[in-house]
């Protein structure tokens, strides 16, 4: 049956659900033959026609399916964005030391299992017409994070203050250089074709959230610098983003909420060659605590604005919102102010595209599967029991792909 399994290889890189993209079943040059997602300015494009983004995050997605007894849940979890018209999704392709279920147990060591769990996500992608943005370590110390990396680190006599030196230390850099190639060069056990590849696959993104005590930026703004040439250097054909939550430096501090400063600049982040295009997170419950729903809005309406406006006019690169989303477990929130919210989003998304700006798309936080209730934080959306929210997403996909 060997030669069978083969066929169904091959099979799986001619076709490719929804039409979006096909790659050639020749595989001696295969990133001749595959149409990626690329940008025209301010714009993405896949086959030179525009393409808008609706979808959304789950993080989860390696670690249930690197189990078979909850492999079904990344399916479901697919099964159900495409229903709604869902085109990408946002996982993690990081699992860092410790005990439970790590991908890289240490520096360069991984489990092969983990892997063929981030395969089966990619496969699965693929066959339900949803690109991926993968991220390639956290600011936090959940999954390792780079915490995990500075402490590597120190077990091999490096003699690291603290885990800034994430960004400057070079044993710690290769370390996430080294994680970046093996992410990169991975050859999926189930489809047979190699990450850098795969246009399943819509960007890389750099790091979750890179935050730093160096409010000066130099910190970040130099390791943004030196991982995008290296991503670059390994796989020109993806789009790279960096992951930012949209923060601005010294000199715009006062867009930020409550005058944050955590080492990142907005600007001049994005502005690196390699980085194709910006990304803003959005959390105002969590940054204006003790404000109320009114200012909590303004915030909103002026974060969206001031970087739709710095995406245009400096960057000249898309923008995408990739974290929004609403708590049910903050006082005073509900089902319609949830739903409230996405139409606020999406209609500044949609209203954007309209004008030919730069805001084309949107991925919310976050999307589980029915049965996941431990992974819980307040913020998920289970499409089979929220009806009215999955309406305003299937509306949301409609309009934009109405565009295109």
């Amino acid at each position: 049956m060997k030669w069978l399994n083969s066929f169904f290889s091959m099979a799986l890189l001619v076709i490719f659900h929804h039409g979006q993209y096909c790659c050639q079943a020749d595989q001696s040059s295969p990133t001749h033959h595959c149409v990626f997602a690329r940008t025209n300015g301010t714009h993405f494009v896949v086959n030179n026609k525009p393409l808008y983004l609706n979808g959304f995050n789950a993080f989860w997605m390696m670690y249930m399916s690197s189990d078979p007894s909850t492999r079904s849940k990344v399916t479901s979890a697919f099964q159900q964005a495409s229903k709604y018209g869902m085109n990408i999704a946002r996982t993690w392709a990081f699992s860092d030391g410790g005990n439970d279920k790590p991908l890289q147990i240490s520096p360069g060591i991984y489990n092969e299992d983990m892997f063929k769990g981030l395969d089966f996500v990619v496969s699965e992608a693929r066959k339900y017409g949803i690109y991926l943005i993968l991220s390639l370590v956290n600011n936090f110390k959940d999954y390792g994070g780079r915490s995990q990396y500075v402490e590597w680190a120190r077990e091999r006599d490096q003699q690291l203050s603290d885990y800034d030196e994430f960004y400057t230390n070079s044993v710690v850099k290769e370390y996430y250089q080294n994680h970046v190639t093996a992410v990169l060069t991975r050859i999926n056990s189930i489809t047979g074709v190699a990450y850098k590849d795969d246009p399943t696959i819509f960007a890389w993104e750099l790091i979750n959230e890179p935050r730093s005590n160096d409010t000066s930026g130099k910190l970040i703004q130099d390791w943004v610098n030196e991982m995008a040439a290296h991503v670059k250097s390994i796989d020109n054909y993806h789009l790279l983003e960096i992951g930012l939550e949209g923060f601005y430096g010294d000199s715009k501090k006062e867009s930020n909420p409550g005058s944050y400063l955590v080492g990142t600049d907005f600007i001049s982040n994005n502005q690196i060659p390699h980085i194709d295009f910006a990304t803003i997170h959005l959390y105002p419950e969590q940054w204006l605590q003790n404000s109320s729903e009114d200012e909590q809005a303004s915030f909103v309406d002026r974060w969206i604005q001031a970087h739709v406006q710095d995406s245009s006019s400096v960057l000249r690169k898309p923008l995408v919102i990739g974290e929004f989303g609403k708590s049910s477990k903050l006082p005073g929130n509900s089902l319609q102010k949830r739903d409230t919210y996405f139409v606020k989003i999406y209609s500044d998304i949609y209203n954007s595209v309209i004008r030919g700006g730069p805001f084309t798309g949107g991925l919310f936080w976050q999307l589980l599967a029915q049965g996941m209730e431990s992974w819980g934080d307040g913020y998920e959306v289970v499409l089979e029991e929220s009806p009215s929210t999955a309406n305003i997403i299937d509306l949301q996909s409609r309009k934009l792909k109405s565009l295109t």
